[in-house]
């Protein structure tokens, strides 16, 4: 019985830990692995996205389509977090730096928190002059 009961205990932190992690990790593997799928998997039904100044609110599919077009375009980049954003009822944002060989992009992403889980609300991506 006791056995049980520290089982139970041991599981209620785990448990509200996976219900409000912010996706960091994902965010950042998937660019540093050129991977949109990973990214959309953890996008909203709907996303705005902002690559250097081209503005538009995009499903999952297509979502997927423009980052996968940027990462070809620029591919094997690295990619460092610069900021993280606390955690807020609402949401959580981070702004980060993904660097080709001859370019470098600051990545903003925006979180929203949707039935307990973070989601991707926006990802703004802007060349650094």
């Amino acid at each position: 019985m006791k056995l049980i009961l520290y089982i139970v205990l041991l599981s209620i932190p785990l448990f509200s830990f996976s219900q409000q992690h912010i996706p960091y990790h994902t965010v950042e593997t998937a660019f540093e692995i050129n991977d949109a799928n990973r990214i959309v998997q953890i996008v909203n039904d709907q996303a705005l996205i902002s690559i250097n100044g081209k503005e538009k609110v995009y499903s999952k599919a297509q979502a997927k389509l423009v980052l996968q077009n940027f990462f070809v375009r620029k591919p094997k980049g690295t990619f460092t977090f610069l900021f993280k954003g606390k955690e807020t009822k609402d949401g959580a944002f981070c702004v980060g730096k993904y660097k080709t060989r001859k370019e470098e992009f600051r990545v903003t992403v925006h979180f929203k928190k949707v039935k307990g889980h973070y989601k991707i609300e926006s990802i703004l991506i802007e060349k650094n002059e």
